[in-house]
């Protein structure tokens, strides 16, 4: 089975923002965000036990997006820039709360311009394939949270999401969802990687309902 891969990966730390945010066991965290907000991106990341483990600040609005992530003592670690005029969706991550190239740590795209299903390609600094060969792949259905990140195109699962839905979250109108990340990867990376996989979809939706208002007015006005 795909799980059983790992093993080949989890004798050693795999560190993209720091060693420190590897552990040899499965940790579970809880990712949360506020449904009813203005402000899109912003989340609290927290471990079983509700223990804080770090924090997203961001917002949509302008022409330069941007999401930084924080840690539990409101340290920035990871600042993540949507680049713009691209023929797809792409971030870029860079160290800290720089966007210079000097401090640039990786970049996720879309592999194709068109998709139904969630398909996102990540390409660390060091990867010196011009792109052809992808270090992680997220695969899946962000709709329903259940994306898979993959140690590039293979079967070997890092981490994967899972719907968490309670009575209390829906009731104080908060998106919660675990993400199980397996031993010796990076946590700080994989919740940077949840944070660019939903900024993309919130472009993608944005752009569909345009699309779909744009034809409603059409057809409105007769044609």
């Amino acid at each position: 089975m795909a799980e059983s891969s790992y093993a080949t990966m989890a004798n050693y730390p795999i560190a993209v923002i720091g060693s420190q945010y590897c552990t040899p066991n499965q940790v579970d965290v809880v990712i949360s965000r506020k449904v009813k907000t203005l402000r899109y991106g912003e989340f609290v990341v927290s471990d079983m036990n509700g223990n804080f483990m770090f924090k997203v600040k961001g917002t949509t609005f302008g022409w330069h997006d941007k999401r930084v992530i924080l840690d539990a003592a409101d340290n920035p670690l990871i600042t993540l820039k949507q680049k713009m005029l691209t023929e797809h969706s792409r971030w870029n991550a860079f160290k800290g709360e720089s966007t210079d190239e000097k401090d640039f740590l990786f970049t996720i795209k879309t592999p194709s311009i068109f998709q139904w299903k969630t398909k996102l390609a990540v390409f660390l600094a060091n990867n010196n394939s011009k792109e052809k060969n992808c270090d992680y792949l997220i695969k899946g259905n962000w709709s329903d949270r259940s994306c898979v990140i993959y140690a590039g195109d293979s079967s070997t699962i890092v981490a994967q999401m899972h719907k968490k839905i309670t009575a209390k979250s829906l009731l104080i109108g908060k998106d919660n969802f675990m993400v199980t990340m397996y031993p010796n990867i990076d946590q700080a990376f994989i919740v940077s990687l949840i944070v660019m996989l939903d900024a993309i979809n919130a472009v993608n939706d944005a752009a569909v309902i345009g699309a779909a208002a744009g034809l409603g007015a059409a057809i409105g006005a007769g044609f």
